[in-house]
């Protein structure tokens, strides 16, 4: 196969997360790899609720720019992060009509999912599945009837035209490809894609026998599980420091206070303040109560040679060792396991070393950019029959 020319279609979030990082890692490794490529983006801040509740229903907005925008890059392929709502399955068909094939990256459960995470009442939850909606309606996870009302009837009609629209769907694990599969992605045509980590963001090696604290960082929502950590941080008296912002800092706050544990939430922190955490920290928890399709957080951690404390929660044991994680849920284990690790800074220190070997060996820009160029191979192989 000839070197592929790539359109990239990414609908941002309201607010930027793992999935944007994932993107800008894409963009770098089409670069690096000399591929001719181009990126289209639309932005869910850039539209009112209400506008965005029609184009999901529409199944996308404009599909015409995009079958341009194919046509005008000469693409072979269109490789589409996350659609919704305005690119939605009729840019999927437009950049098919226009001679593309069509690469589908699920980053989380949102084909399926009305809120992505597929995580509810405190534990996973998968009860949406092959185009069945109606249990997220009926448990209203939008949190108000018209736009979980929206999202039911958007999903499960739209289904049928995404599974003919695109030609592979990619996801970043193992674990998530057998999960999707489960859900009604079509063996066969979904395949796994780990992220990686360019090579200035690895340390050099650990020093986490000289770290201050455990890091725990992420989007403050239900399914990250930071109520477990400062559990497990108030059982074990390992100083926790929190960065990351969102609808549950309120309720940790007063949970760390509840519990005099030593915590210290920093609220959202800039990269290169997290870059200094990082170097500064004993360990990362990551104490996930939903199931990770990937984690980003874990990986970033073990690029910075930190040991990792993890959940067996998704795809968690398969990027940072089934030997790092914990139950989940399960504040007791995990304050065992900081605990063992607070102790013991030597065991930090080859903990973190053995992190950035993983790291390097496992999730290097060299073997994405190698998977990602035999997925297009295969994907246009798909497209033609």
């Amino acid at each position: 196969m000839s070197s592929p020319r790539v359109l990239v279609l990414h609908n941002r979030y309201r607010l930027a997360g793992g999935e944007e990082r994932a993107v800008e890692l894409h963009l770098r490794s089409l670069r690096s790899a000399g591929v001719e490529h181009r990126l289209l983006e639309r932005s869910s801040s850039d539209t009112g609720r209400g506008a965005a509740a029609r184009a999901l229903l529409a199944g996308g907005r404009d599909p015409g720019e995009v079958g341009d925008a194919v046509r005008s890059l000469g693409a072979s392929v269109a490789h589409f992060h996350n659609m919704q709502p305005l690119l939605g399955p009729r840019a999927l068909a437009a950049a098919r009509d226009a001679g593309a094939a069509v690469v589908l990256h699920l980053h989380n459960f949102r084909l399926f999912c009305a809120i992505g995470v597929a995580f509810r009442d405190g534990e996973p939850c998968f009860r949406c599945r092959r185009g069945l909606t109606i249990p997220g309606l009926a448990l209203n996870c939008r949190g108000a009837l018209p736009e979980s009302a929206v999202y039911a009837a958007a999903l499960s009609r739209q289904l049928p035209a995404v599974l003919d629209a695109v030609d592979l769907f990619v996801a970043p694990s193992r674990w998530a490809v057998e999960q999707l599969v489960r859900l009604g992605v079509p063996r066969g045509r979904v395949e796994s894609l780990p992220h990686y980590l360019p090579a200035e963001r690895l340390a050099d090696a650990s020093r986490a026998d000289a770290g201050e604290y455990a890091l725990a960082l992420g989007r403050l929502t239900p399914e990250k599980g930071i109520e477990t950590a400062i559990e497990a941080a108030a059982a074990a008296g390992v100083p926790l420091r929190v960065a990351g912002d969102g609808p549950l800092r309120g309720d940790l706050a007063r949970l760390a206070a509840a519990r005099r544990a030593p915590v210290e939430m920093l609220g959202r922190v800039p990269e290169a303040e997290l870059r200094v955490l990082r170097r500064d920290a004993a360990m990362q928890v990551v104490p996930t109560r939903g199931h990770e399709t990937f984690g980003l957080v874990a990986l970033e951690a073990m690029g910075a040679a930190l040991p990792v404390v993890g959940t067996r929660a998704g795809a968690l044991p398969e990027v940072a060792g089934a030997e790092s994680c914990v139950p989940r849920d399960d504040p007791a284990a995990l304050a065992e396991a900081m605990s063992e690790l607070w102790g013991h800074p030597e065991r930090r220190r080859a903990g973190g070393d053995a992190a950035l070997a993983r790291a390097r060996g496992l999730f290097s820009e060299e073997r994405f950019r190698e998977r990602l160029l035999s997925l297009y191979e295969l994907a246009c192989g798909l497209r033609q029959t």
